[in-house]
């Protein structure tokens, strides 16, 4: 399937209804990622599941779960989300689970993932004593990846997420209906095909008993430059060989990839040695991978420094001092007042927030495909002090 283009419908009238900072949601350029996966899905003959922990937008869920199988959730709240807004399939797991809540998450899951034979041991009939038809698996780790960044690497050296080849044997695959790894970080199919090859050298004497693997997140299958056709010739190869396995992928960012953005609004211009956008939003609050990643996010209408007549630093509006989104130019002399808009903000930004320094959490609206606008949440005081007791 060819991409659509993706084009925004924020118009200046639907500006002026939002109330700032605000994360807006357009819910056209969800429904064209959502297509793409759903193209995927029918060709490659595989399964699709959302990664919570990268998208989480459970107003939006309606409309996902016509084109999606259901969710990856990472414990016992995003279980219990994707049980009661999402209503479909829902799969597990962990590092490591707690005793105390294993049986909870068990009763709603359909596959639950151990990242340890002795996790599973542990925990696997509990889980089976409460859910008699829950599949159970176990993540591997294929001792290889393509990760750009260390951090986001699960594969490195020393990693503690995944069982190594040689910590598998007989007891532990007897236990179990599939295996689960993943090694993608915002990465195309290419790097998909180093990751199976290891895989399969390491763990393939195993899958002729199992039921089922899973291929894990990181795959950018939404992204313009994405090779989907290779995608589904690597799936295609990899099910010819083992016809008898199920296939999953959960994309988290992919399903949110380029879908909205976050809209602030310049509160003061200062000037330092140069000129300084001080913001209602924040990098560390409201942006963290901007921080963590690190990457520079993309601002509507905006250049790189020098590129356009006026450049600023862009500035959040906390009392860390490099709560900084980046230095940008524009057209036209910014004014008190102008919004901003930070480009693709709908992914791994809800999930991260946090209301560091007191300063309020984003407004969440939707632009819906019938163009009309909705205010879904807008976070106070009262939202601030229960964070903390």
């Amino acid at each position: 399937m060819k991409s659509l283009e993706k084009r925004s419908r924020i118009t200046p009238e639907i500006l002026r209804q939002l109330p700032s900072p605000c994360w807006l949601l357009e819910e056209h350029l969800l429904e064209q990622n959502l297509m793409i996966l759903k193209d995927i899905k029918d060709r490659g003959g595989v399964m699709i599941l959302l990664a919570l922990k990268g998208y989480a937008l459970w107003h939006s869920f309606p409309l996902v779960r016509e084109y999606l199988d259901g969710c990856c959730a990472s414990g016992l709240y995003e279980a219990k989300l994707s049980h009661e807004e999402f209503g479909r399939q829902t799969h597990t797991y962990s590092p490591a689970f707690k005793a105390e809540e294993i049986e909870e998450i068990a009763r709603i899951s359909h596959h639950l993932v151990f990242n340890s034979p002795d996790q599973l041991q542990r925990f696997g009939p509990r889980a089976r004593a409460v859910n008699p038809t829950l599949s159970l698996g176990l993540r591997v780790n294929p001792q290889y990846s393509e990760a750009p960044v260390e951090l986001y690497n699960p594969c490195g050296l020393h990693s503690r997420l995944g069982t190594l080849a040689e910590a598998v044997d007989e007891a532990t695959v007897e236990a179990i209906e599939g295996f689960h790894f993943h090694a993608l970080c915002e990465q195309d199919a290419s790097a998909l095909e180093g990751v199976l090859q290891a895989f399969e050298e390491k763990f393939g004497r195993w899958l002729p008993r199992l039921k089922w693997v899973n291929f894990g997140g990181g795959h950018h299958i939404t992204r313009e430059d994405y090779n989907r056709e290779r995608l589904i010739l690597i799936l295609n190869n990899f099910k010819s060989r083992h016809p008898h396995l199920e296939v999953y992928l959960e994309p988290g960012e992919a399903v949110g990839w380029e879908t909205g953005p976050l809209i602030a609004t310049v509160l003061d211009i200062v000037n330092n040695g140069m000129e300084i956008a001080i913001l209602d939003t924040s990098a560390e609050a409201h942006m963290p991978d901007t921080i963590i990643m690190p990457y520079k996010a993309k601002v509507r209408g905006a250049g790189e420094p020098g590129e356009k007549p006026h450049t600023y630093r862009l500035a959040g509006n906390t009392c860390l001092a490099g709560d900084i989104m980046g230095d940008y130019s524009f057209d036209e002399p910014l004014k008190i007042g102008d919004k901003i808009l930070f480009e693709d903000q709908m992914h791994y930004t809800m999930v991260k927030a946090t209301t560091f320094n007191g300063i309020p959490l984003p407004a969440i609206a939707t632009l819906h495909k019938n163009d009309n606008l909705t205010i879904d949440r807008r976070f106070g005081y009262e939202d601030f002090k229960r964070r903390l007791g």
